[in-house]
């Protein structure tokens, strides 16, 4: 593992190094740039972590899906939906006096709607044939369709329908932070509590020992009793509730209102955070925060080096194609090597 690793970040870092030759730019310096803007002041760790909370939430949701077997796509309209349930909720809110139990009532739609949307995605796959990665992409266009009219139409700023987004809650609305950090710690410690209890669900539950089986033999699964398509709703349920829970942060937590970027692509971000992981629960916050960093940091790119900062975009997607290969390697030895290689 230490060597496939080894390599992985080897061809990652040839790669890289290439296409800013290609490019006219100085490697070195630009990692550099990459560090320090992400890095390099507490502020701007402070808004590192802001990208890894929401981007570590969704990649826990992902973790029952993939020991399940199923390609949870539709994760990022998960996050969308969980925004709007949220950002409906919080408009109710008209006073501070209960401010902290609308916060916490938003945050369960949050999830409630994140779940509601993978459970559509689930149905169609288990009982209407449809495959998920095809109804979640499906699902995803109708979320970001939803988003844009609410902003665009009903939610709309008075008088006004801006690409800003819906109005800015009021402050007693918006998830507590640490003056001059900018961080929640509930929204942290949430995201450390959801690692947590992934962990001890997928490893110390029936639970998980039943997705692990459905998910490396279905059909063996069914001849001992379990119930795959059932189960399977039920990994959906779990990771669009965290996907939903991503999405809450971002309204009450980041941009305190609904925006048409709300989900950032942390959806799809966290698809390749969790295969990069190699399907880890504890690996998934660690590869989380390094691509947290090189999306903050890969903004110093264009203000210091006139570089696009779609390299941070580059870096991750061979980061990914790199990890794959040497799976696909690994896999191919071991066929290879079997008792009946030689035959």
């Amino acid at each position: 593992m230490a060597l496939e690793t080894a390599l992985t970040l080897t061809v990652v870092l040839g790669f890289t190094t290439l296409v800013l030759l290609l490019a006219g730019a100085p490697p070195l310096e630009s990692y550099r740039q990459i560090v320090k803007g992400s890095l390099g002041s507490w502020g701007k760790v402070t808004h590192v972590i802001k990208v890894w909370i929401p981007l570590t939430l969704a990649a826990c949701g992902l973790l029952y899906t993939f020991r399940i077997g199923l390609w949870n796509i539709g994760v990022e309209g998960q996050v969308m939906v969980g925004a709007v349930l949220t950002t409906y909720v919080l408009r109710t809110g008209s006073d501070g006096q209960h401010g902290q139990y609308l916060l916490a009532a938003a945050l369960l739609a949050g999830m409630a709607g994140g779940a509601l949307w993978a459970v559509m995605a689930g149905y169609l796959k288990t009982r209407g044939g449809v495959h998920e990665i095809f109804a979640g992409l499906g699902l995803n266009f109708v979320a970001q369709g939803l988003v844009l009219w609410l902003i665009f139409g009903p939610w709309k700023q008075p008088g006004i329908a801006s690409m800003s987004g819906t109005e800015t809650f009021a402050e007693h609305l918006w998830m507590p932070y640490l003056e001059g950090l900018r961080i929640s710690p509930a929204a942290l410690g949430m995201t450390l509590t959801s690692v947590v209890l992934t962990a001890y669900m997928l490893r110390a539950t029936r639970f998980g020992l039943y997705l692990k089986a459905i998910g490396s033999n279905e059909k063996a699964a069914f001849l001992f009793g379990l119930r795959p398509q059932a189960t399977m709703i039920l990994a959906m349920v779990c990771a669009g509730g965290f996907a939903g829970l991503a999405g809450s942060f971002q309204v009450a937590g980041v941009y305190h209102r609904l925006i048409p970027a709300i989900s950032s692509g942390y959806g799809y971000l966290a698809l390749l955070v969790v295969m990069l992981s190699g399907f880890s629960v504890w690996v998934s916050p660690l590869v989380a925060f390094f691509f947290a960093c090189l999306n903050v940091g890969s903004i110093q790119l264009p203000m210091v080096l006139q570089l696009d900062s779609s390299l941070s975009g580059v870096i991750q997607g061979t980061l990914v194609m790199a990890a794959l290969a040497m799976h696909a390697m690994r896999a191919r030895s071991r066929k290879g090597g079997g008792p009946d290689a030689g035959g």
